[in-house]
Formats: C-alpha cells, sequence, structure tokens
C-alpha cells in the first residue's frame, strides 16, 4: 500500500546542485493563416536537430514543448537559446511560426493527442475551461535543485508567485493580463491551487495529496476518469484495491498546483513568452529562488501581496503595489545574475525588460492587447 507520507518526503529530496532545467511550451501558427489548426505531423516533420539536446514532446493541441536537459545557469539557457533558434527557423521554412504568448486567442481548442491519459483527462475536466487548458495555453516551466535548504526554495517560490505572474502576464483575454491563469484558476482547485503551506512541507504536500480529487484510475479496461468526487484517501473504496506506489506516483502527476515538488522544485506559474523573452523569465526566477542575498530583498518586497494570485493575473503590472514589488525583485534579480555566473548580455536583457515593463508598468500583455486591437 503506497505511504504518502513517504512519497511526499521522497519529493522534496534532490541533489544540492544549483542546475536550471527549463521546459518551454510554443503554440505554433501557420505563418500564412494563423486562424488555421497546425496538425502535429506537419510540425513534427519540420523539425531539426538540435544543438542543445531538448527533448522534444507534443501537448494535447498541438502545442511544442522544448525540454532542456539540466545544467548550470549560463549553459542550459545557452544551449536552450540554440535549441529555440533552430527550431524557430527550421519552422519557418516550412511556413509556420512560434507564438510569443500563453493562450491561443486566434483559435478554437481542438485536440489532437487521443492517449488514454488525455481521454480520461478530457472526461473529468469541465468545458469549456479542460479543453482550452489541454489545447490552447502555453507556459515556461522552471525547474530548479533544492539546494542545501529545500524548506528555504520552497517558501520563496510561494511567496514570489504573485509577483512573477504580474512581471510576465502574456496572455491576455477577457479582461485578464494572464488568460491563461485565469482558465486555470476555474479547474478543479483541489489540484491547481497553491498548497496551503504550515510549516512543514513534506506535510503540507502529503495533505495535498490525499485531499485533491482522483482524475483517473487504472482498471482492467485501462484508465478509467473518476468524476463522483473522490480524493485520493477514497482510492481503495474506488478502485476496489488499495492503491500502490505506481497509484500514488500516477495521481501526483495529475495535480498541477503554482509550485510543485518532484525531487526538484517546478514553477509552474510562468505565461508562455516569445523566443527573446523566456530567458528573462528564467533567469529572474532561477536568480531570486536560488540566490540567498536575492531572496531576501524579494521575498521582503514580495510577501504584502504573497496572495494576491488573482489579482497578479488579472490586473498584471497595472496594479500599483504588485509593480512595486516587481521593481525590487528585478533589481535584486539583476544584481545576483553575475554572480550567479550570467554573461552580461542576459543581464542586459533582464534589465531591459524592466525598463519596458516593470518600470512602465506594462506587463507583456499590454503590448499584446495593443497588437490585437491595432
Amino acid at each position: 500500500m503506497a505511504d504518502v507520507q513517504r512519497y511526499a518526503r521522497d519529493c522534496f529530496r534532490g541533489v544540492t546542485a544549483d542546475r536550471l532545467g527549463v521546459e518551454l511550451e510554443f503554440l505554433v501558427f501557420d505563418a500564412e493563416n494563423p486562424v488555421l489548426p497546425v496538425p502535429i505531423a506537419r510540425i513534427a516533420g519540420a523539425l531539426p536537430a538540435l544543438p542543445g539536446g531538448s527533448r522534444v514532446t507534443f501537448e494535447p493541441g498541438g502545442q511544442l514543448e522544448l525540454s532542456a536537459p539540466p545544467d548550470v545557469l549560463p549553459a542550459a539557457i545557452a544551449k536552450l537559446t540554440a535549441d529555440v533558434d533552430a527550431v524557430r527557423l527550421a519552422l519557418a521554412r516550412a511556413g509556420l511560426r512560434l507564438g510569443g504568448r500563453g493562450l491561443d486567442a486566434l483559435r478554437p481548442p481542438v485536440r489532437q493527442l487521443r492517449e488514454p491519459r488525455y481521454e480520461a483527462m478530457a472526461a473529468f475536466l469541465d468545458p469549456p475551461d479542460g479543453a482550452t487548458m489541454m489545447c490552447s495555453t502555453a507556459s515556461v516551466q522552471v525547474n530548479l535543485d533544492f539546494g542545501e535548504d529545500p524548506r528555504a526554495r520552497w517558501e520563496r517560490a510561494h511567496v514570489l508567485g504573485p509577483v512573477l505572474v504580474a512581471a510576465f502576464a502574456n496572455s491576455p483575454a477577457d479582461g485578464w493580463a494572464s488568460g491563461r491563469q485565469a482558465v486555470w484558476s476555474r479547474l478543479d482547485p483541489s489540484r491547481t491551487a497553491p498548497v496551503m503551506r504550515g510549516g512543514d512541507p513534506v506535510d503540507d504536500w502529503a495533505r495535498y495529496l490525499l485531499a485533491a480529487r482522483l482524475m483517473m484510475v487504472r482498471g482492467t479496461g485501462g484508465l478509467v476518469p473518476v468524476l463522483d468526487g473522490s480524493a485520493f484517501r477514497d482510492f481503495a473504496r474506488v478502485a476496489g484495491r488499495p492503491p500502490g506506489e505506481a497509484d500514488l506516483a500516477y495521481h501526483a502527476t495529475t495535480l498541477f498546483p503554482p509550485v510543485r515538488p518532484r525531487g526538484w522544485l517546478e514553477v509552474r506559474y510562468l505565461d508562455a513568452q516569445g523566443a527573446a523573452e523566456w530567458p528573462v523569465c528564467v533567469a529572474v526566477v532561477h536568480a531570486l529562488v536560488t540566490d540567498d542575498r536575492a531572496a531576501g530583498i524579494a521575498l521582503e518586497a514580495a510577501r504584502p501581496v504573497a496572495r494576491r494570485w488573482a489579482d497578479a493575473a488579472r490586473l498584471g503590472l497595472a496594479d500599483p503595489d504588485l509593480r512595486r514589488s516587481a521593481a525590487a525583485c528585478f533589481r535584486a534579480a539583476a544584481e545576483a545574475l553575475p554572480r550567479l555566473g550570467a554573461e552580461p548580455r542576459l543581464v542586459a536583457r533582464v534589465r531591459a525588460f524592466a525598463s519596458r515593463h516593470i518600470e512602465s508598468g506594462r506587463s507583456p500583455a499590454a503590448d499584446q492587447m495593443e497588437e490585437m486591437f491595432a
């Protein structure tokens, strides 16, 4: 039978290095007619060999995902930049282009992948937001080692969440700066809400695992969606057998809180960015979570707005308190990045992003809105 407490403890056990892993999702559009759906086969057939070694996968709606192998900050960004550039050029030759936002505002959600997992997920998630999340959203996911003090980094990633959501809000829709976050907020909160923190991250994560609704169980006929509201603690009643370790591990993959532990720290709350902006997003998150000096400054600035997830997604940097907090965080990140080995060019890009967006109180979504109504 699954030992939930032990599993939760293992999720916080990782290497103590400071490697960085990045997963970039991109919406892909037909360059001549962007309202057309783009089949996955067309994208896959145009992809080149990737010099940086990123793994290529696809999300259910055909979103392209590049997952870079973990490395130290300068190498991780350099390798993934090479891969993004190679993909962008190859797709352009095939009449395709990478999107630069976190929500598809041009096409309705159409699911292309039909694996059993996605069939069960589609049955579980309420329309229309479930389909939109699966098929029409894209994100930047930053994966970080836990270092010597997992509790500290877990706390930092959460407290900084609303500020970073506002700073990188890049999916305007229906009055939200981050329409992607709005979609996630309307899904099952037992698996998408932040983990409630009560002191011990292991205990907090164990409670979250037990209380989250079961999305699916493995039956004799394969994966079966669970639609009666049962939580994982009800597994034995639902499945007719006690849960094993594999059941618990699979259940954890169906949970999508803004920050998730998996033997490393997943920061999952960031909208997709354009090919030129994602390195700024990644570098800022890495600096503020892993550099103790920067984290101290950032946490002091971010704590007053640490619970304002919805305001951050709706208002972005138009909210003056979020903007002030973001300004302090970006200054701390820019000062920390040279200590972390970042090249001067990357530091300059962080400062340029801050000048354009943070100081003006204009999240990237504001630029997207101007393009949409130009």
